[in-house]
């Protein structure tokens, strides 16, 4: 009888691979920020393709930014809804430009919640926005 040790097969070690998914969501950023790309449809909807995965993966900064073109660019109710749930999200998660960008929703008159309006206005101010500080000033006292 032959006895055989077991020894561990070693591999060749590898350098790291880069993340797909932090790849697409720079890809994601550049082409939204792009001032030459950013504006066109078909560009969006690309980059809107490649901040979905990170943004149901709890990335705030793609919830916040696919929040945004969901609920400035899509013409469908259930999209805004979503939209919605994802700036709400970012917000939470402390997102100065989601907070802002929230608070702006809250304030139109299709939503007209004032209350939440100011809480995330607030909020963004806090941060630094003074876009929140302009907004605020334009809220109706409570």
């Amino acid at each position: 009888m032959k006895f055989r040790a077991k020894i561990p097969a070693i591999s060749p070690v590898q350098p790291p691979l880069p993340e797909p998914k932090r790849f697409s969501l720079k890809v994601a950023l550049w082409l939204l920020d792009n001032p030459r790309l950013g504006d066109n449809p078909n560009v969006k909807h690309f980059a809107g393709r490649l901040l979905k995965q990170p943004a149901r993966q709890g990335v705030v900064v793609a919830q916040s930014r696919l929040g945004q073109m969901l609920c400035r660019d899509c013409g469908n109710a259930r999209d805004r809804r979503i939209g919605h749930d994802l700036l709400r999200q970012a917000a939470r998660a402390g997102d100065r430009r989601a907070q802002l960008e929230y608070g702006r929703l809250c304030a139109q008159p299709q939503v007209n919640e004032p209350e939440q309006a100011r809480y995330w206005l607030e909020l963004a101010a806090t941060q630094g926005s003074q876009e929140a500080r302009r907004l605020l000033k334009q809220l109706p006292d409570a």
